[in-house]
This record gives structure tokens, C-alpha cells and sequence, in this order.
């Protein structure tokens, strides 16, 4: 197998502030389409909350996305920073981002089970993340 140079790898950051875009956006318009554009362009000082499903299930993907995110940007960093770029470290950041992209469907449709094992895919994508930066 070639290996991936930095660039690659650093483009799958960058395309994980894409997602993390996606989850922002995707929160921001359930809990439009159920409160209106009205509060969500206010200062939303009433402290109405959306209550609806898909609002609710929109933020508890942004939120799973949110608990690993910082991990992944660390660990991607610093492979490159250590200069293993590429092979495994890579394999695991694409398989964590593909994982991510899969999981919002998955969790806004409310399909259980399968939706675990893809969040256990991205767990392990970090693991390998962390396998390839410290052996």
C-alpha cells in the first residue's frame, strides 16, 4: 500500500469541519422548522426549547459528534506533527469520518443497533488513530 502523504490527511480534518457544519446546520434547522424563523433569528431569551423528535434527535447527533471531535483533531495533528501521516493513521481518520457521515442518517431516523455498530466503527477508527501515532 502507497502511503498518504500529510496533505490527505489533513484534508480529512478539514473535511470534518465540514461535518461538524452539517450537524450545526442540521440542529439549526429542525429546531427552526418546529419553533419558526422568528426565534431562531431572536435572542431565544423566552427559553423555549424545540421538543420535537427530529430537533431532539438532530442535537443528540451534534452532540455524539461533539464528544469525539476533539479527539479526532488531536490525533490527526499530532500524527502529522510526529510525521506518520500516512498508512494506519490514515485508514483510521478515514474510517472515523466515514463512520460520522453514516451515523447522521442512522440517528435522525432513529434506526437503532446498526447506528451503534457504526459509532463503535468510529471508536475504533480513533483507536487505530492512536495505535499508528504511539507504536
Amino acid at each position: 500500500m502507497e502511503a498518504a502523504p500529510a496533505p490527505f490527511l489533513l484534508a480529512l480534518v478539514g473535511w470534518s469541519v465540514v461535518l461538524l457544519f452539517v450537524h450545526v446546520m442540521l440542529q439549526g434547522m429542525a429546531a427552526t422548522r418546529e419553533l419558526g424563523s422568528a426565534w431562531n433569528a431572536g435572542p431565544r431569551d423566552d427559553g423555549r426549547r424545540p421538543q420535537g423528535v427530529l430537533a431532539g434527535r438532530a442535537a443528540r447527533a451534534s452532540a455524539n459528534f461533539r464528544e469525539t471531535y476533539p479527539a479526532f483533531v488531536a490525533l490527526a495533528l499530532a500524527l502529522v506533527l510526529a510525521g506518520r501521516a500516512e498508512g494506519l493513521g490514515t485508514i483510521g481518520a478515514g474510517v472515523w469520518l466515514a463512520c460520522r457521515i453514516v451515523y447522521i442518517p442512522l440517528y435522525l431516523a432513529g434506526i437503532p443497533y446498526i447506528r451503534s455498530v457504526v459509532w463503535l466503527g468510529s471508536a475504533i477508527g480513533l483507536a487505530v488513530m492512536f495505535v499508528a501515532l504511539v507504536f
